[in-house]
Formats: structure tokens, C-alpha cells, sequence
């Protein structure tokens, strides 16, 4: 079988197997709304003295693709990052891993499959902007070459850039796993601001739009300042202008292809850290002690089965009354202790040194700081609720058990409001030393809402990854902008909604309940 017979293949399968899954949908629903939320101006382009495009096929096309070089690939990278890991959970990556097949040839597989499903979506908002051109087009002709060229030529790259990063993340321990998917955040936005501020050739195509459509703006209007934004709920353009689309030239094509080139740099870079499934190996070469007890070389023979007796020696014990007591706080410790499991002293020494901070600090000041950071620290450990029974394979015993519904879910949940008042308890207390009880109460709902966040998106999406993404975002936006409506931890007076989190709250309980029941085949 030739190599590009085999990677069609690859591509072929991982490709379908992605497209089936929920994750797929959802990001595919928030694309589709993201294309919504575009016609309907909820989400446009301000340059200058408040201008826009009329929106004809040129502006419309531009419009969109930015949109897709921007959130897409934020949203896109959740939806990719998972090829490696699920290679090793369904064992396909030994089997591949006892082939001749190459790291380079694997790695280049993977990131196009990550490509691949990036570009369907791409194709699904071309089809959008052809839907909304005649919806909302304001005159000129029809020209599927300006209205599609922009997807082609700005957003496919910076879609392969994402998903060679994809790949690149998991083959390096620290971000292979939940950090990895928090430090993502900060490197998309720390790509944006510098895709602001960079020069012409940059991966979002942000400033070529820029400076085309800013060349047309001094023809009519001299005095324009030099200014662009991409908004969503912000400022509205007042004025319209007449923009025709880019000028491909040679230079513009060649400078796109080649972040082409670069992703392909990146999968390429991926190869040298990756150890082929070898839990021997760690991303530099040498043997670890945890993985040659995975391989086999520890000398402890490994615990045997009994298999003298026969099924008529088996008995179970029935459950007494005494053994149907419910003891909800040895339950709770219990969760606890297996959320803060594995963390090591410097994350205990991080969080103390928060509580202290929040102790220490004015209440004011606590509360707009020092609560944001507090309540950041702990995500990966509010990342495991709801999902680490499926992700450990300890579903089936403990789901197995009497009452699993009604006692394992409230203590998990217990657990991890434990874990938010705990980090941000220096700001609860310097609180209520100052007597304010309208903010006590705001914080309270904040350390209801996040645990509560996190069983909810847990139980539904059976990963970790759906909250680390969500919170880290909704985060971001909210308390550390203190934004109206989107604070849920009530960094300040004027941005607290403590009424409409604490529904929330009761709201996502709900639909962890629901979510539950119906894995567990009661509904």
C-alpha cells in the first residue's frame, strides 16, 4: 500500500470518527450561530470614524472569515485535541506503533485530520456567507470569488496552525492534559493582541484586512484615524464605505501559504517529542520508573486471581439496614481528598498563599483581585467532576452501588464548593470582618456556581475539556473585566448578578441530575 493510499486512510477514519461525536455538533451549533450572530450584527467590524463595508459579497466574505481565523480557533482546538490520547485509550496506537510507519507520517496524519475537520466547518460558514449575502446584501454583483477567496486564503491557514498545535500539545506532558487546555486560552489571546499590533503577514489576516480596507478609507475620508475593532455588543459602525475585496497579489498568496508551511513545521516538531505509545519513554528518551513498571521490567510479580473453587463457593453479602446508612460527611471528605489527589506542594503552597493574600488585602481590592486569581487556580481539580468516573474506569463500581444518584452526585458537588470556599476563603473573611453581607452572599453564589458548572459539563460531555474551555473564557470576559452580567464572582458592586448565578446554579444541578440519570439508563 502506497503512503498516500495510507493516509488517506488515517485522515479518512479520524476524520469520520470525529464528525460523530457531540463535541463535533456542538462546536458545528456554535458555528452556525457565530455565522447568526454575524448577519444579524451582533458581531461586526468598526474601522475609523465608526465605518463598515456595505455588505457585498467582498465585505461579507471578509467579514465572516475573520470571524473563523478568530473564535473558530479558539473553539476549533478543544474539538481537535484529543487524536493521541484517543489512539492510546482504544490501543490503535500500539498496534500503529508496531508498524514501520514513521513519526513524521503520523504526526503529519494527525494534524491534517485536525485540518480536516477545521475546514469542514470553514465549508459549512461559506456556505453562511452565500446564504446571507442574499439575505442581507446591499447591492453590487454576486461574486463567489470575493466572497470566498478570504475563507480560503485567511482562515484554512490559521486553521492549520490550530491544528498542528493540537497535536503539538499532546505530545508534551505538561500540556497534553488539562493545563495544556487552560495555557491554550492565554496563547490565543496573547496571539491576538500581537495579530493587532504585528505587521502585515500575521496568521489571522487581521491586519491585511486592516490595511485594505484603511487605503480605501483615505480615498473618502482623509481624517480617518487609524483604528480597527472586532466587537461583539460593542460599539456599531454609524457610516458605511464601498470596499471591493483584496488585491491577491503574489506576495499576499505566498505570505498566506506560508503559515501552510509552518503548520506543517509544527506537526513536524511534534514527531521529535512523540514516544510512539512507549509508556517507557518520556517525551526525552529515557526510561522513567513509573514506565518501566508499565513495561514489565519491575521484578514485583504482578496480584494473580484465585481460581480455586467453583460458583457455588460464591456468595454476596446482602445489604443490611446498617450497611444502608448514609454517611454524607465521610462522603464529601471522600471526594475531597480524591479532587486534591496527586497535587503537589506547590499548588497546596499556591492556594494558601491566595487565602492569605485575600486575608491580607483590602476588601475592595480582594474581591476585584484577589478572588479573580483564587478562582482560577483550582480549575483543573473543578475540571474532574463529573467525568472522572468515566475517564478512571470506575463507573461501573461505584455507579453500581445503592443510591449512586442520590449520594455520590451531592457529595461531589459538596466537594467542590469545599474547594471554592477554601481558595477564596481570606476574601470571605475580610468580607464579613467589613460587614458586607450583600457581598458575602454574592460570593457565596460565585463558590455555588462554579462546582456547579463543572458537575454539569462533566456529567454531559463524560471529558474534562468542556469546562476548562468554558470557564477559562467565561472567566476571562467576566470578573477579570468585571463585565456586567458576565461576573459571576462579583468583583465589584455594579457588575454582581448574585440572583440570576445563583439560578444558574440550581439550574446546571438540574442538568447534571437529568445528565446522570440518563447515563446511567433511568431516563
Amino acid at each position: 500500500m502506497s503512503q498516500a493510499h495510507t493516509l488517506y486512510h488515517m485522515v479518512r477514519a479520524d476524520f469520520l470518527e470525529r464528525v460523530r461525536r457531540y463535541s463535533f455538533l456542538l462546536t458545528l451549533a456554535g458555528t452556525l450561530y457565530l455565522g447568526w450572530a454575524v448577519a444579524t450584527e451582533r458581531v461586526w467590524v468598526v474601522i475609523g470614524n465608526g465605518y463598515r463595508g456595505v455588505y457585498n459579497s467582498a465585505w461579507i466574505g471578509a467579514l465572516m472569515a475573520i470571524c473563523c481565523s478568530t473564535f473558530l480557533s479558539l473553539a476549533g482546538f478543544y474539538v481537535v485535541k484529543n487524536s493521541l490520547e484517543r489512539d492510546a485509550m482504544t490501543r490503535v496506537g500500539q498496534i500503529l506503533a508496531a508498524t514501520p510507519m514513521r513519526k513524521s507520517f503520523y504526526m503529519l496524519a494527525k494534524a491534517i485530520s485536525n485540518f480536516a475537520v477545521l475546514a469542514s466547518m470553514i465549508g459549512i460558514l461559506m456556505g453562511a456567507a452565500l446564504a446571507m449575502l442574499f439575505l442581507r446584501g446591499e447591492g453590487g454583483q454576486v461574486s463567489l470569488w470575493k466572497l470566498w477567496s478570504p475563507f480560503l486564503l485567511l482562515s484554512l491557514p490559521t486553521m492549520a496552525i490550530v491544528a498542528s498545535l493540537a497535536v503539538l500539545f499532546e505530545t508534551l506532558p505538561v500540556l497534553r492534559g488539562g493545563a495544556g487546555n487552560v495555557i491554550y486560552f492565554f496563547v490565543w489571546t496573547l496571539g491576538l493582541a500581537m495579530a493587532v499590533q504585528a505587521g502585515r503577514n500575521e496568521p489571522t489576516g487581521i491586519q491585511l484586512l486592516f490595511q485594505s480596507t484603511r487605503a480605501t478609507l483615505l480615498n473618502i475620508d482623509p481624517n480617518n484615524k487609524d483604528s480597527f475593532s472586532l466587537t461583539i455588543g460593542g460599539e456599531r459602525a454609524v457610516r458605511t464605505f464601498l470596499w471591493n475585496g483584496f488585491a491577491w497579489s503574489f506576495s499576499n498568496v505566498a505570505g498566506r501559504l506560508v503559515w501552510m508551511a509552518v503548520a506543517a513545521g509544527v506537526a513536524l516538531l511534534a514527531s521529535l517529542f512523540f514516544h510512539r505509545f512507549d509508556p517507557a519513554y518520556e517525551w526525552w528518551g529515557k526510561r522513567s520508573s513509573q514506565g518501566r513498571s508499565a513495561a514489565g521490567d519491575d521484578e514485583t510479580p504482578a496480584p494473580s486471581i484465585a481460581t480455586t473453587g467453583s460458583s457455588q463457593d460464591i456468595h454476596l453479602t446482602p445489604i443490611t439496614s446498617a450497611g444502608r446508612s448514609f454517611r454524607l460527611i465521610q462522603l464529601v471528605l471522600s471526594e475531597l481528598r480524591l479532587i486534591v489527589k496527586g497535587q503537589r506542594w506547590w499548588w497546596h503552597a499556591g492556594a494558601a498563599g491566595l487565602a492569605i493574600a485575600g486575608l491580607a488585602t483590602p476588601e475592595s481590592v480582594g474581591r476585584g483581585g484577589v478572588l479573580v486569581a483564587a478562582w482560577i487556580w483550582p480549575i483543573l481539580l473543578w475540571s474532574q467532576m463529573g467525568s472522572r468516573e468515566t475517564r478512571s474506569g470506575t463507573n461501573a463500581l461505584i455507579f453500581s452501588s445503592e443510591r449512586a444518584l442520590t449520594r455520590q452526585l451531592p457529595a461531589a458537588w459538596l466537594a467542590g464548593v469545599l474547594v471554592a470556599m477554601l481558595t477564596g476563603s481570606g476574601v470571605a473573611v475580610r468580607i464579613l470582618l467589613a460587614g458586607d453581607w450583600q457581598s458575602l452572599i454574592t460570593w457565596l453564589v460565585g463558590a455555588l456556581f462554579i462546582p456547579s458548572l463543572a458537575l454539569a459539563a462533566g456529567v454531559w460531555s463524560g471529558s474534562s475539556k468542556l469546562f476548562e474551555a468554558l470557564y477559562t473564557l467565561w472567566w476571562y470576559m467576566g470578573p477579570a473585566h468585571h463585565s456586567p452580567g458576565l461576573d459571576f464572582m462579583g468583583t465589584t458592586q455594579s457588575s454582581s448578578s448574585p440572583l440570576w448565578y445563583f439560578s444558574g446554579a440550581v439550574a446546571l444541578l438540574a442538568a447534571a441530575y437529568v445528565g446522570r440519570r440518563v447515563r446511567l439508563g433511568y431516563a
